[in-house]
């Protein structure tokens, strides 16, 4: 006698939902067509959740999707207990656009020429920054000390905006180092040592209609080719708007879904002969 035996349920999860215990949700995704088309391969999870620039691979601190902020923490840049190398932080265009640092993450460039840029024609791109000064920076870092060791004085150093760094480089700046911190409204009073150190990022939502993507059970993403918006209902099915009616099977999802089949197949017919026997 010929028994099939049931085959077990096959769920293939096109978006994965978290890395390392931070939440990705629209418009962010980790797997290539989830999320939106904008931020496609800014973000890679391996063991830490990682943002992807032209300088260099950042770790993600967090993700605020109410406050629409991403914060980012470099390993290579200088900090009050370390003194790195000395190294830019570059953008893409589009990140610079859609993703740049909020106005209150503030560059602290340091040793500074006196014939630096932002001393003489550009001077009007450093400001006050919660009432700290070059000195109190120099002073209370033992990474940054260093320079006030080796120069018997207080070199120049600059509060400045990421749109400085972004037009000019540090070879341009000539400054030496930088260090970058954020939250800065909150800093008042407080000591170099307990600043937050990394970037905040300020990110934009892209209006294609997610919310009702989401409300029938689905997840927002993309057509890898065309880029146009889809609404992923299942690991075979997606639809243009909403899951449910008008849902449409794209030709990739079918060749995916006759994957399975086949699997399912080779599986049923595994067991109705391990029956046999």
């Amino acid at each position: 006698m010929l028994t099939l035996l049931p085959l077990p349920a096959f769920a293939l999860s096109l978006c994965r939902t978290s890395c390392n215990n931070i939440p990705i949700n629209y418009p962010f995704g980790v797997d290539d067509g989830c999320g939106a088309p904008q931020y496609r391969r800014m973000l890679n999870c391996s063991t830490n959740l990682l943002f992807l620039t032209p300088s260099g691979t950042y770790k993600v601190q967090g993700i605020d999707y109410n406050k629409k902020t991403l914060t980012i923490y470099d390993p290579s840049m200088s900090t009050c207990s370390i003194l790195q190398p000395h190294h830019d932080f570059v953008m893409s265009d589009i990140q610079s656009i859609i993703i740049p640092p909020a106005p209150d993450t503030v560059f602290a460039l340091l040793n500074c020429s006196i014939d630096s840029p932002v001393l003489n024609h550009y001077k009007s791109l450093c400001f006050n920054f919660s009432g700290h000064s070059c000195d109190e920076l120099y002073g209370s870092c033992t990474s940054f000390r260093l320079f006030h060791l080796l120069s018997n004085n207080t070199p120049p150093c600059c509060f400045t905006g990421y749109d400085t760094v972004r037009y000019m480089s540090m070879n341009i700046l000539d400054c030496t180092h930088y260090t970058t911190v954020y939250d800065t409204d909150a800093l008042h009073g407080v000591a170099p040592l307990d600043w937050i150190y990394g970037i905040k990022l300020s990110y934009s939502v892209p209006d294609t209609g997610c919310d009702r993507c989401g409300r029938s059970g689905g997840t927002c993403g993309f057509d890898v080719e065309t880029k146009g918006m889809v609404c992923i209902c299942s690991s075979t099915t997606n639809a243009t708007r909403e899951c449910g009616a008008g849902s449409i099977t794209s030709g990739r999802d079918t060749q995916r879904a006759f994957a399975v089949l086949q699997a399912s197949f080779v599986l049923a017919l595994g067991a109705a002969f391990y029956v046999i026997l």
